[in-house]
């Protein structure tokens, strides 16, 4: 008897956990990052595809990122059923629990992005008619500049880095000022000539979805310094978009495009 209970002891920790259970715990938590990991390159590629379609006006490729939006949609379910078994075999408590927590905002975060993503595709060869000036490369860079920073988004949560996630945070200033400067100049296009209303409106529902886009990134390098910290960031996120544009479908929450 005095055997099998050394034996006992012997299985638990410093803590009283069995180092079984704590491994398979924390071989659970990262399957939740890695599965925001693959969502986090889906919508990069997604972002990108959204780009190569509108610059080569290529009604195929943006069909292929459309499609490629369900397998978004997949992860983001997968992960959802990973935390709630998490959550209702293990019980986790403090920094454990926040983990949890913030994995299923960010993968929402994520869906919402690969939304986006599509709607820019679906918007960017809505009418083929050719752009003037030089705004499909300024919506290009846009789309660039979005796509990194949610890349880096994501590898500060991942990494639980917490000064990575304070420059996202305020680099989504410098995606408002250019989601601001391409505002004025299709509108000055539109005014000069309605005939390029049409194909201006388009470039400007895409680039509202990529700004979209930016303001997610900044949301999930919100999350990783809670995740990390177990505080909000405080105070207004920098801004410095003076468009106004906006769809009754945004006001609603919903996705554009």
């Amino acid at each position: 008897m005095a055997e099998r209970i050394a034996e006992g002891c012997d299985s638990m920790d410093a803590s009283g956990a069995n180092p079984h259970t704590v491994r398979a715990f924390d071989a659970e938590l990262a399957a939740l990052d890695e599965t925001l990991s693959e969502m986090g390159e889906r919508v990069g590629a997604q972002i990108h595809g959204a780009i190569d379609a509108l610059v080569a006006r290529d009604p195929a490729c943006a069909a292929a990122v459309t499609s490629t939006d369900a397998e978004v949609d997949a992860l983001e379910h997968v992960l959802n059923e990973q935390a709630v078994r998490l959550l209702a075999l293990r019980q986790p408590k403090a920094d454990d629990l926040r983990a949890v927590v913030a994995a299923l905002r960010a993968a929402t975060m994520l869906e919402r992005a690969g939304d986006y993503a599509a709607g820019a595709a679906r918007r960017g060869v809505a009418d083929l008619t050719p752009p003037p000036g030089q705004s499909v490369s300024a919506v290009r860079r846009i789309g660039v500049r979005v796509a990194d920073l949610l890349a880096a988004a994501v590898r500060a949560y991942l990494d639980q880095d917490v000064e990575a996630a304070l420059a996202v945070w305020h680099e989504d200033v410098e995606i408002d000022a250019l989601h601001s400067s391409l505002f004025r100049e299709l509108l000055t296009y539109m005014l000069e000539d309605p005939r390029d209303i049409g194909v201006c409106s388009h470039l400007l529902f895409v680039a509202k979805n990529l700004e979209r886009i930016g303001d997610q990134a900044t949301n999930i390098a919100e999350l990783a310094h809670y995740r990390v910290t177990g505080t909000n960031l405080g105070g207004g996120r920098p801004k410095d978009d003076l468009a106004t544009f906006a769809t009754a479908e945004e006001r609603k929450g919903v996705a554009p495009g």
